[in-house]
């Protein structure tokens, strides 16, 4: 395992531990208000690194910032609803609701015309019937937390797809600044017109604060860029998708979350299906190949 390797499993358990502190977050503050203060302070945490890698030079393009405005605006709903749906049901489920962006991004680029390989549909499966296990009570009712976090999902898979298609237009910095101050905007005004927030509920807040909004944004952030450069993009995402298994984890230590039978099968098969849908294959094919010459 490389240096480039540990630092993605940083990221992902940096990432999973995430949801501990936003779960944690609204015991003081509403959700929209929360988002504010997180996105100010993601933003915030990246300008140094932007100030190195681009020298001070001012960011500009129509791309940039349309680009911006649009990641921004899915990101703010990404966001909304998971931090919302975290006030209904444990870090646990919403760390593992939320990684099904992993299985779903492959299926909205076959909608989009791209290939896929028969083992993302496998993954797909286990994935669809672990969310169901996790999911879907008795009764054959969702609980409306987790309605909300899979609906989060949705604009998740929106989020990657549309940042995998600006990152070759733009610098990834700059992007990342412009759309935390899109989301920061549109969560303000919506905790100005829909909540009561004030600077008492902020101060009690503030670890979960800092962590969400620059471990869990600037900090993560940077690593990931770093750790990127040598590893393959199905081999980051594989890392990636164990955010699900820290956000049990730090449930179970730091809430003092619990699980039956029933949600350990759905996460596990969960893990399963987003583990086999981003099993690397390229180098296995590449050497099938060179065996048949």
């Amino acid at each position: 395992m490389t240096p480039s390797h540990l630092l993605l499993i940083s990221v992902a358990s940096i990432w999973g531990f995430a949801f501990v502190a936003q779960s944690a977050g609204m015991d003081y503050l509403e959700p929209h208000s929360f988002n504010a203060a997180r996105f100010v302070l993601g933003a915030l945490s990246l300008v140094p690194l932007w100030l190195i890698m681009s020298r001070g030079k001012m960011p500009h393009g129509r791309t940039l910032w349309i680009g911006g405005l649009l990641a921004g605006c899915v990101m703010f709903g990404g966001f909304t609803f998971q931090q919302i749906g975290l006030l209904h049901t444990s870090a646990g489920n919403a760390g593992f609701i939320t990684g099904m962006y992993i299985v779903m991004v492959p299926i909205v680029g076959t909608l989009l015309g791209q290939s896929t390989n028969p083992q993302t549909w496998i993954g797909v499966v286990l994935a669809v019937l672990g969310l169901y296990s996790l999911t879907i009570g008795p009764d054959f009712k969702v609980n409306y937390g987790d309605f909300l976090e899979l609906v989060g999902a949705l604009f998740w898979t929106a989020h990657v797809l549309i940042i995998g298609w600006l990152s070759r237009k733009v610098d990834a910095i700059s992007l990342s600044i412009c759309q935390f101050g899109v989301a920061a905007v549109l969560a303000a005004l919506f905790a100005i017109t829909t909540e009561s927030p004030s600077l008492t509920n902020f101060q009690a807040a503030w670890m979960p604060l800092l962590y969400a909004g620059i471990a869990s944004s600037g900090i993560a952030c940077t690593l990931q860029i770093i750790a990127q450069r040598k590893v393959e993009p199905s081999v980051t995402a594989l890392i990636l998708s164990t955010e699900a298994v820290f956000a049990v984890i730090g449930g179970w230590l730091l809430l003092g979350e619990s699980m039956g039978s029933k949600q350990l099968l759905g996460c596990s098969l969960m893990l399963m299906g987003m583990l086999i849908s981003q099993w690397p294959v390229g180098r296995q094919r590449a050497l099938a190949t060179e065996g048949e010459g």
